[in-house]
Order: C-alpha cells, then sequence, then structure tokens
C-alpha cells in the first residue's frame, strides 16, 4: 500500500470517528434546567409559601380583633342595663321613700274619720269635732303633699287590683260586678297601690 492511500484511510477512519463522538455528545438544551432556572422557580415557591404563611396570619388576627369587638360590645350593652336598671330603682325608692310611714299613719286616719263621724252625730261635741276636723284636715293635706290620695271605689266595676271584696250582696241600683259600698277607704301613693279597698260588690 502507497503512503498516499495511507493517508486517505487515516483522514476517512478520523472523520468517522469524530462523527460518533459528535452524535454521542449530550445536547446541553436536553441535559435538564439550567442553574438560573433551578434558582429561579426555588425562589418562586418560597415567596408563594412566605405570602400563604402571611395570609394565615392575617385571617387569624383579624378574627381575633372581631371577637374582642364582640365581647367589648357585651360588656358595654350589660353595662348600660345595670345602669339603667340602678337609675330606676333608685328613682322608685326616692318616689315611695315614704311608702313605709304613710302606710302606718293610714289606722291614724281611718280613726279620725270614726271620731269625726261620731262627733257630728251628738251636737254637744260640735267644738271638739271643728278641732278634730282641723288637726285631720291638716294631717291629709301633709299625706297629699307626699302623693297619698283615696280611691273613688263606690260605683266603680271590681277591679282585684284596687279592691278587696269582703261580701257580694244583691243590688236594684248596680249591675252585677260593681262596687256598692267601701267598708275601708284604699289609698294609692302617686301611682302605685298602698292599699286596696275593702268593698262591697253587686252580684
Amino acid at each position: 500500500m502507497n503512503n498516499e492511500h495511507k493517508d486517505a484511510v487515516q483522514d476517512t477512519a478520523a472523520e468517522e470517528i469524530l462523527e460518533e463522538t459528535l452524535e454521542n455528545k449530550p445536547n446541553s438544551d436536553e441535559s435538564g434546567p439550567s442553574e438560573e432556572a433551578v434558582n429561579s422557580e426555588q425562589e418562586t415557591t418560597v415567596e408563594e409559601t412566605g405570602e400563604t404563611a402571611n395570609s394565615a396570619e392575617i385571617e387569624k388576627l383579624q378574627a381575633e380583633v372581631q371577637e374582642h369587638q364582640q365581647r367589648t360590645l357585651r360588656v358595654q350593652a350589660d353595662f348600660d342595663n345595670f345602669r339603667r336598671r340602678t337609675q330606676k330603682e333608685k328613682e322608685e325608692l326616692g318616689k315611695y321613700a315614704s311608702s313605709k310611714l304613710i302606710t302606718e299613719l293610714l289606722p291614724v286616719i281611718d280613726n279620725f274619720e270614726r271620731a269625726l263621724q261620731a262627733s257630728e252625730e251628738n251636737p254637744e261635741f260640735e267644738s271638739f269635732s271643728k278641732g278634730v276636723n282641723m288637726i285631720f284636715r291638716q294631717l291629709e293635706s301633709v299625706l297629699a303633699a307626699e302623693g297619698l290620695s283615696a280611691m273613688k271605689s263606690v260605683g266603680e266595676p271590681f277591679n282585684p287590683e284596687y279592691h278587696q271584696a269582703i261580701m257580694q250582696v244583691e243590688s236594684e241600683e248596680y249591675e252585677e260586678g260593681i262596687v256598692v259600698e267601701e267598708v275601708q277607704k284604699g289609698y294609692m301613693l302617686k301611682d302605685k297601690v298602698l292599699r286596696p279597698a275593702m268593698v262591697k260588690v253587686s252580684m
């Protein structure tokens, strides 16, 4: 074999080896994601995770704020109710502070009226009757200034809130269920029943 032919064979073999090497070399584009792409994906994942954590924390804090607001409103409402109730009780106490004393004086008024009625039937006690009447009217005036007033019962329909029935009687003057006679006066202290009237009711 001459030298020229030998060199041609060697060149052909070298070219074949070069082509085979190039074919087997991995493509840089197919070798997987680059380092920059991996880092970018990692940063995105971290940001999304952080945003999710922040959102959950914000929702938790908002729920706590709402709970505290509701609790504050309930406490405020309870306090307002307590204040109104206390104020009402204070007004009631001031309004009816004299009720115990006046209740104890009612029998005194009853006895005054009986004494006056008895003295009117006996002319000999006329001067005494006038003196007692003056004292009685003075007492009535003082009690009226405190809010005491006598009920009007006769001729009124029987009402268990104001009347205490002790007897039922037949009556031609009144229809059934009407107070026909007052045995003992009833009294009001302002707008409160201090003592119900003791009455007879038609049947």
